[in-house]
């Protein structure tokens, strides 16, 4: 079976309500492929691996989470940009990406599948857009327990800051690089805030604010929403589908 692109983008687009986000880069068709889509591949970031990829598995469309054009980068295509953008075009592969949009969903979201993996309940959400989500452990756990799980899961051990024997009533998180939310999280009522990455002020604030945090990685936790969205895309529409699972220790 296939789509065509733009009934592909339009669906995606009002699935995850793309214009109620202010973002730093374009969401929906970045890179103009072909008009149809049979096989879909996905990856969390289009480097050139994940163009490789998509190549040679014979995708129309490389559906990731980051992609390009981000607002803080230099505009002219050359170097690193010029060889992605070149292989797409080249290949005549269709780039797909979601940002904000992605991370927000509430359900194939980012923040909705690491929830989901690390069985927290979300019952509300805080910060700049709503990107934070709030919630509780479905079962009791210790700041100790919970960050082994979360290393079984991700597939890689995450950085701990925090009395590891604490149990955790509250819980807020939000996947990649989302460490700014401390400041305002750190003053609420929660035990633990998990994210991707951690930056130097954060061993301070956890440990003068008693708030444990945990850095669990940033392609870690966001792996799951752009797969997640693949999975419903090629159901929807009945797609191949190639997960691109490409390693990033960051």
């Amino acid at each position: 079976m296939a789509v065509a692109r733009e009934q592909l983008t339009d669906y995606i687009g009002q699935l995850l309500q793309i214009d109620r986000f202010k973002d730093y880069c374009p969401n929906g068709l970045q890179v103009e492929g072909r008009g149809q889509v049979s096989r879909l591949a996905t990856a969390v970031t289009a480097s050139l691996a994940a163009v490789e990829g998509a190549a040679a598995a014979g995708a129309d469309a490389l559906l990731v989470h980051h992609g390009y054009f981000w607002k803080s980068e230099s505009a002219p295509v050359v170097g690193i940009k010029k060889a992605r953008i070149a292989r797409l075009l080249a290949e005549d592969i269709n780039l797909l990406a979601y940002h904000l949009p992605l991370d927000a969903h509430e359900t194939l979201g980012n923040n909705a599948q690491l929830g989901l993996r690390l069985g927290l309940v979300a019952d509300g959400r805080c910060g700049e857009q709503d990107m934070v989500w709030l919630g509780a452990p479905s079962l009791p756990v210790s700041l100790g327990e919970f960050a082994a799980l979360a290393a079984r899961v991700l597939g890689r051990e995450p950085l701990v800051i925090g009395d590891t024997g604490r149990m955790l009533r509250r819980v807020a998180w939000c996947t990649g690089g989302a460490q700014g939310y401390f400041h305002e999280l750190a003053t609420r009522d929660i035990d633990c805030f998990v994210t991707g990455e951690a930056s130097e002020f954060v061993t301070h604030l956890a440990r003068e604010s008693g708030v444990a945090f945990i850095a669990a990685g940033h392609h870690a936790t966001e792996r799951y929403g752009v797969q997640a969205l693949g999975t419903h895309l090629a159901e929807r529409f009945s797609l191949d589908l190639v997960h691109l699972d490409l390693d990033n220790p960051v």
